[in-house]
């Protein structure tokens, strides 16, 4: 599943969940600024803005004024829950239909992965 037509904004908040279902940013830690991951990314510091307002808006991090964002507690596990039903419920269906069509036979797929 290609990501090249989502909006920016979409895909920096992408890079941004798995950071932190990955521990890169972990719960209670301050995120880099928006004009500091915008720089890192070279993104436009309104695009970060509207992705780490996504983030707010779900809960997922919280403001503090003057000195930051943090991630929030339990945001680890509430973006690993669903990113799991976003990839079991719209990308798992096409790859298995596309395992089908090409008929690759699920042990060697098994024996592909690291």
């Amino acid at each position: 599943m290609s990501n090249s037509g989502r909006p920016v904004y979409l895909k920096l908040r992408d890079m941004i969940a798995a950071a932190i279902i990955d521990g890169r940013y972990p719960e209670g830690e301050l995120l880099p600024s928006v004009r500091a991951f915008a720089a890192d990314q070279g993104a436009n510091p309104l695009t970060v803005a509207k992705a780490y307002q996504q983030f707010q808006a779900e809960g997922l991090i919280e403001v503090q004024r003057g000195v930051g964002m943090y991630v929030a507690p339990g945001a680890a596990e509430a973006l690993r829950r669903s990113e799991r039903d976003a990839f079991l419920n719209r990308e798992w269906p096409e790859i298995a239909a596309r395992i089908r069509r090409l008929r690759i036979d699920p042990e060697d797929l098994l024996h592909t992965v690291d």
